[in-house]
């Protein structure tokens, strides 16, 4: 058992007996921990939901909207962690191994450059989904609209890592290796959204008309 499987093994035992033990409840708690800032792998959490699915024991949709719900209140936790303590705590967290500053400062560069609209499209992507909700804290973004663009990033995320726990059946451990492939076509797909993005953005200032996309509050 190489480094990563140890780290991740007590990770997986934890997420396996909490959804065994709670149901949909689980799957609630497991994405709630995951969505604040804390290293609990959807990419197990939804794959062995989904497995569950795949048996009869749980809905896909429900299954689906469960792991969405989670990453909201997760994301409600990082945010009032972000509004009460800004950068002087996520660098107090980072000290303590909780977070990275890294990924805290990209994520608020992103937010700054792209508006409010980044909480949907940050969700879409590895690692780095969870992160946005912090400094979103911090500069007091509007909370009903980043309510709403994480949950939807956060459905097509869990419904999409869901699928793969369905079409992998008892298999679905080997997440990791349709990850790779699936991870470019999430890459791929956010590229061509972004370019959309820019050409309507810049096509809105030529034509004097407000894109709505320039500050945090969007």
């Amino acid at each position: 058992m190489g480094l990563l499987e140890k780290l991740i093994a007590p990770l997986s035992a934890f997420i396996l007996a909490t959804i065994s033990a709670l149901g949909y409840g689980g799957i609630v708690v497991c994405m709630t921990i995951e969505s604040a800032c804390i290293p609990l792998p959807s990419e197990i959490i939804m794959p062995y939901s989904g497995y569950l699915a795949s048996t009869g024991r749980f809905s896909l949709w429900v299954v689906v909207l469960a792991g969405a719900i989670g990453n909201v209140f997760g994301s409600w936790i990082a945010y009032w962690l972000g509004m009460k303590g800004g950068r002087p705590l996520a660098e107090r967290l980072a000290k303590s191994h909780i977070i990275r500053i890294a990924e805290y400062d990209q994520a608020d560069r992103w937010l700054k450059r792209h508006g409010l609209k980044v909480a949907f499209w940050t969700r879409l992507l590895p690692i780095v989904r969870t992160f946005i909700s912090f400094p979103a804290g911090a500069a007091r973004v509007p909370i009903g609209r980043f309510t709403l663009y994480t949950f939807l990033g956060s459905a097509i995320w869990a419904y999409a890592l869901a699928n793969v726990g369905v079409l992998l059946g008892a298999h679905w451990h080997d997440i990791r290796t349709v990850m790779r492939g699936f991870d470019l076509v999430i890459v791929a797909a956010l590229l061509v959204l972004f370019i959309l993005w820019l050409r309507y953005h810049y096509r809105s200032e030529r034509s004097g008309v407000p894109s709505g996309g320039g500050g945090p509050a969007n």
